[in-house]
């Protein structure tokens, strides 16, 4: 869970519902550490009358990806039911109602909420279908002053779009108190949406789905290839878009279509392209609603041996799927794509020409600006460029043009862009074209500090082909990597010592972070597996040692080190947070040490880094065996956090390790940490160990044999943990001995290039490469 509650005013929440959604954003309130209440109806004939909320927590609990951060999360939720505990209102400072879309439902348990809480309470719905204006009329001013929508995107845990939603009444310090939590607390990315119906997100993306179904059908695709054409091309997840509805559930697409037709008004172009599809009617009614059933348009047919199938638009059977490739040339060029003759040509514009001029003629209607528009459909959708930048990709005016030469309408706001953009830099400065008009600057909420701003004005002060160093400001540099996936390779630690050279002359600290989706995903294995292979031995030795040295000389630096991880920390890429001062972590971290998955064991000075963090843990008994037993435990399985706050149990952060709830705040957090450090700094002491020698190794040993005649761990499994276990035992160091830390590295240096040399090991970091993932032999 995050450190603290940043945000004041806010210190307990109550949640009414608590079904899939009521119970993800309870959950998602512990992990920001703040106590929540969380109750549903008494379930008729049930002994127990707060089973519903009792089981919706306990569900959560078994629930894959987790929907709680930590299990110490999970403790900060209290249960109860609505006609035993509603009073109990009066300790929280919001409560948020997730119950059935019903309004006299809502409505009724408004009344009653509003009888029990404390004046000031910040009272919000989760709704997605029913408008501010209904779920307030004809309750008193002075709860529609408290009242506003808070529309969480599914599951709260992981997607980071919050929708706010105000009325004429609401009061707007109470809203931006309710927005500053959810924000610092609960790490949502806020956009103020206005009280329209689907608001920004769903609005413009249930018109692309619809759209997309429709033209699929019509122009005779196979889902796969829509999925080709809506996915990586055009900037949207790979899913593509029958994949996506597979993940959202196709049983909620009547439910939201038939809310956006009874709301919407008549002349909304929303209306004609919603159609009845006999096909979906048809699936869901035979159960294949989509991941959570049977399967959807795409179906696992485990009778055949888990043969993935997709269903025919037109006939509707299944048959083994059939990837498609799009050429290269229309695979890298939106513009092209959109563009070509073909049918996939004409189903990408037949689908995004009616989307984007759609979206373009909900602004303002449903949101202030562009940004909003844009940020809902990037977070929500997880679109890689929101429907304004992706027009801004495609050439506006030739959008345009093209619509008027199909007959179609062209929005106002793309008519009065003209030849220009919607948006542009200048001055350093990004500006969004407004509805007035005129260009108006981005602005970045206090507190957030983006890599990419820093870019846009500056030049690095270093770079290499896979790092790139950056001066954030205050006597900050950021060193960032910059390869595919965040790979370490020699072009890293190389440019590592000129930085760390170039801190110490001119600069007060060093920050270690990236914007991309994932920190860093370790050494760049394809390299290595090239070196083993033409048994190029003594340039792999000095690339370890290299590695090693490097991550050393950051950790003694005379300055300040932060590392700032966010998504996968793995491999050398934990290694190099092990070794800075400090880290401050996003709260979707997945740190680990996982060279034993590819056969190898840590060779950048992990093994030493973990003992000394174990051997100082909170409640660790003294001994050399206690903590190298931890570490053992964690390294020979791969272990991954699940979460920076499980990152912290695992040892891989300190306690006094920071965690950020929100990404956007990442950098300015771990700059001001390392701020923070410099007054009166000085390098940690280079720490000495007992290590439990051969007797210790033995009982390692044993372990593993004990797993390996249960059949849970393989043969090489076992020649893997022997090495680890090895280093852990400190080789042929005595009991009695002081074992340095350079001595530690010159035994995983040892270990890692004998495992390396295994015919086992190569075949293990070759089929990674190949699959992604590790091979057990």
């Amino acid at each position: 869970m995050a450190d603290q509650n940043k945000s004041e005013g806010i210190k307990k929440v109550c949640v009414i519902g608590a079904g899939v959604m009521g119970a993800g954003i309870a959950a998602q309130v512990a992990n920001g550490g703040v106590p929540v209440l969380l109750l549903d109806i008494v379930k008729p004939g049930e002994a127990d009358r707060d089973a519903v909320a009792k089981g919706a927590v306990a569900k959560l609990l078994k629930t894959d990806p987790a929907a709680f951060m930590s299990k110490a999360a999970a403790k900060l939720v209290e249960t109860g039911n609505i006609e035993d505990h509603l009073e109990r209102i009066a300790e929280c400072d919001w409560v948020v109602e997730a119950i059935i879309e019903r309004l006299d439902l809502k409505q009724s348990l408004y009344k009653r909420i509003d009888a029990v809480r404390k004046p000031g309470t910040a009272i919000s719905s989760n709704t997605s279908t029913i408008p501010l204006g209904q779920l307030v009329e004809g309750l008193p001013d002075s709860f529609q002053r408290d009242f506003l929508i808070t529309h969480f995107f599914n599951p709260p845990r992981y997607m980071r779009l919050l929708e706010i939603v105000t009325g004429p009444k609401t009061d707007a310090a109470l809203a931006a108190k309710v927005g500053s939590f959810c924000d610092l607390t609960l790490g949502k990315t806020v956009v103020r949406a206005k009280d329209t119906p689907g608001f920004i997100a769903n609005r413009i993306g249930t018109y692309w789905m619809q759209q997309a179904v429709n033209q699929a059908m019509d122009l005779g695709l196979t889902v796969e290839e829509a999925d080709a054409v809506l996915g990586k091309p055009l900037g949207f997840p790979k899913t593509g878009v029958f994949g996506l509805l597979d993940l959202v559930g196709l049983d909620l697409m009547p439910h939201i279509n038939a809310s956006m037709k009874a709301t919407l008004p008549p002349g909304d172009a929303f209306h004609a392209t919603n159609r009845d599809v006999p096909l979906i009617a048809k699936m869901i009614t035979d159960g294949y609603t989509g991941r959570k059933g049977k399967g959807g348009f795409y179906r696992l047919n485990k009778a055949a041996g888990k043969v993935k199938e997709s269903i025919g638009l037109t006939t509707g059977e299944y048959a083994p799927s059939k990837p498609v490739t799009l050429p290269s040339a229309l695979a890298k060029d939106a513009r092209a794509l959109l563009a070509s003759d073909d049918k996939l040509g004409q189903f990408a514009w037949k689908t995004m020409a009616p989307t984007l001029a759609y979206a373009a003629s909900l602004v303002p209607e449903i949101s202030d600006d562009i940004v909003g528009a844009d940020t809902a459909m990037k977070l929500g959708f997880n679109w890689k460029f929101g429907p304004f930048e992706l027009l801004d990709k495609l050439g506006p005016k030739a959008v345009a043009e093209r619509l008027e030469k199909d007959g179609a309408a062209v929005p106002d706001l793309l008519r009065k862009l003209g030849e220009g953009t919607f948006y542009k830099i200048e001055a350093g400065k990004r500006l969004f074209f407004g509805t007035d008009g005129q260009y108006h600057e981005v602005k970045v909420p206090e507190g957030v500090l983006k890599l990419e701003d820093v870019k846009r004005v500056s030049q690095p002060l270093l770079k290499s082909g896979s790092a790139a160093v950056w001066d954030i400001g205050d006597g900050v540099v950021c060193f960032e990597f910059t390869g595919k996936m965040n790979a370490l390779d020699e072009g890293v630690i190389s440019l590592l010592g000129k930085t760390l050279s170039l801190v110490k002359a001119k600069h007060k600290a060093l920050v270690v972070y990236t914007d991309a989706d994932n920190f860093s995903v370790g050494a760049n294995l394809g390299l290595a597996l090239f070196a083993a292979n033409i048994a190029a031995w003594g340039e792999i030795e000095r690339s370890i040692s290299g590695g090693q040295q490097a991550y050393k000389a950051l950790k003694y630096a005379p300055f300040p080190v932060v590392a700032a991880p966010a998504g996968m920390a793995l491999g050398g890429g934990c290694e190099i947070c092990l070794h800075s001062d400090a880290i401050q972590a996003h709260a979707e971290t997945y740190m680990g040490l996982v060279e034993c998955g590819v056969g190898v064991i840590p060779g950048w000075g992990g093994c030493g880094e973990m003992i000394d963090r174990w051997k100082s843990a909170p409640g660790m008994p003294k001994g050399p065996m206690p903590a190298v037993t931890k570490v053992f435990e964690t390294i020979s399985t791969a272990t991954v956090s699940k979460s920076a706050a499980e990152a912290k149990e695992l040892m891989f952060l300190r306690p006094t390790d920071g965690i950020t709830m929100n990404r956007d705040r990442l950098l300015a957090d771990a700059k001001a940490k390392a701020l923070a450090l410099v007054e009166n700094y000085a390098p940690p002491p280079r720490p000495e160990f007992r290590l439990p020698s051969a007797g210790g190794k033995t009982a390692m040993d044993m372990a593993v044999d004990g797993f390996h005649k249960q059949g849970k761990a393989t043969d090489h499994d076992v020649t893997v943990a022997d090495a680890l276990a090895t280093v852990l035992s400190g080789g042929d160091y005595d009991l009695v001995d002081v074992v340095t830390e350079q001595q530690v590295l010159d035994l995983e240096r040892a270990a890692f290039l004998r495992l390396l040399k295994t015919p086992q090991t190569l075949a293990r970091v070759e089929h990674m490469l190949e699959t992604g993932k590790p091979l057990r032999n």
